[in-house]
């Protein structure tokens, strides 16, 4: 074969070379490879800070209000009633937690649709306590790059007093947490009191010890692994994405290409873009991504990114929003614009307006008692002496107002009937009230074996707020 019709063959290296975490302790199957969050000073990190501080302060005061006299909060899982402002809830309102958790779903799906993972960003739990955490560590340890030479440095005096203040701190605003926390299922002040006097019972307990140690867990060592392994959020939010989303993103036509330069070079005579590859938008992130790789599902569109490299914008006279919340649309410079009004966003909130009109009619319709009639099982009916049939009844009256209430029992689709048992009575706050009943009728002023009737249940003080229960009175064939 001539030479001129040879192919050139080029050797290519078949061994790709990967870049890993200095040390030799480095696992590559654990998932966190330790990240030094970078503090960071703007716009959408105050903004984040101060929902994060008043989200904070309702979790920690919230148990500690009182209303009419008692918890304004309290969920009493072994009373099964829970207590919100005045109302209480009982098994029986399950819609209206269906309806609550509907409310939270929707405008989740709502809010996610327009401005992607800001939930996760500026008001998840497991982000403002991260932070709290990482607040911790930047007062006792020192800055990312401090913090970062003190764990490669050997066990000193200076070094221990710092980790073991840093972990103290962590511990006591864990236990500090997981104490309010189970302060919404048992009174708070009880709580506190006999946790202190060590005569706290078992399950209130064995749950502040659960408590803290996750806390203590999840916002100080697994952090970012709740967002990128754990919570499943992250892996179903691009189902609510589209074009016209506002996300965390780098504009790659501005930035690239990227490299450094003096402040004062022209960078369209060096052939580069606006990014100056400081990396400061990877130091800052807390999960540790770098968004110019484009959109990526670990991102909690926090804006860390955004104000650092603004910051760094401003420092070098070029534009700001390099970085900065914006839709694929925008990015892609196409003649269609950006819809911040759309089909899906509409229908979202129609669905939520629905569902939150039909849980304000339903707290709005709710009656403050309940009742349940309870048959004698044992004898439908019985002949007395002066042979009149009797039947006997439990009314189980549950009273759902924080105050005591007065009830009258009345009975309708009988006529000449006797009873025997109290009509009228009184039933605690949030507490149920059984009353025995024995309805006595002449059968022949009965024309069928099985004649169906109502009790009704009123207050005394508002005979129009009343219950009707259906049951049956039974006669000899």
């Amino acid at each position: 074969m001539d030479k001129e019709q040879q192919i050139k063959v080029k050797n290519i290296p078949s061994d790709v070379k990967i870049e890993k975490p200095a040390g030799a302790q480095y696992d590559r199957f654990n998932p966190r490879n330790r990240i030094y969050v970078r503090a960071v000073t703007g716009l959408h990190q105050i903004l984040r800070h101060r929902i994060g501080l008043v989200g904070m302060l309702a979790f920690m005061l919230l148990p500690w209000i009182n209303y009419n006299g008692q918890q304004a909060v309290l969920f009493d899982l072994f009373n099964q009633q829970f207590t919100i402002f005045g109302l209480t809830f009982w098994p029986q309102d399950l819609t209206i937690l269906a309806f609550i958790f509907m409310i939270a779903a929707f405008a989740l799906f709502l809010v996610t649709t327009f401005y992607g993972r800001v939930w996760c960003g500026y008001t998840c739990p497991q982000t403002v306590w991260t932070f709290i955490f990482i607040w911790f560590e930047e007062k006792l340890e020192g800055t990312a790059n401090q913090r970062k030479k003190l764990d490669q440095r050997p066990m000193d005096f200076d070094k221990f007093w710092r980790k073991s203040a840093k972990h103290g701190s962590w511990i006591l605003f864990s236990l500090y947490t997981s104490i309010t926390f189970v302060g919404y299922f048992t009174p708070i002040r009880e709580l506190v009191v006999d946790f202190v006097t060590f005569s706290v019972g078992g399950y209130a307990l064995l749950s502040i010890i659960v408590f803290t140690f996750c806390t203590y867990g999840n916002a100080g060592w697994m952090r970012e692994i709740m967002c990128l392994h754990i919570c499943p959020y992250s892996r179903f939010q691009s189902a609510m994405f589209d074009k016209d989303t506002f996300t965390v993103s780098y504009d790659a036509k501005r930035g690239e290409s990227r490299g450094p330069r003096g402040r004062k070079q022209d960078p369209k005579e060096l052939g580069l873009g606006d990014c100056i590859d400081c990396n400061l938008c990877v130091q800052v992130c807390p999960t540790g991504i770098d968004i110019r790789n484009g959109l990526q599902y670990e991102c909690i569109n926090c804006g860390a990114c955004i104000d650092a490299c603004d910051g760094v914008m401003d420092k070098m006279n070029y534009p700001r929003g390099l970085i900065s919340y914006t839709t694929e649309r925008n990015l892609e410079a196409s003649a269609e614009k950006t819809k911040p009004v759309r089909g899906k966003l509409i229908g979202y909130s129609i669905i939520l307006l629905v569902l939150i009109g039909a849980l304000g009619t339903n707290i709005a319709m709710r009656v403050p008692m309940d009742l349940d009639i309870i048959r004698d099982r044992n004898q439908l009916y019985r002949t007395n002496f002066d042979g009149l049939v009797e039947n006997t009844y439990t009314l189980k009256v549950l009273n759902k107002a924080q105050v005591e209430q007065n009830f009258r029992v009345a009975i309708n689709g009988l006529e000449n009937y006797q009873v025997i048992g109290q009509l009228e009575f009184s039933v605690a706050p949030g507490r149920s009230h059984d009353v025995p009943l024995s309805v006595i009728i002449d059968p022949y002023d009965l024309k069928k074996p099985v004649t169906e009737f109502e009790f009704v249940l009123s207050t005394l003080g508002d005979p129009d707020t009343q219950i009707k229960q259906s049951s049956n009175f039974f006669k000899a064939r």
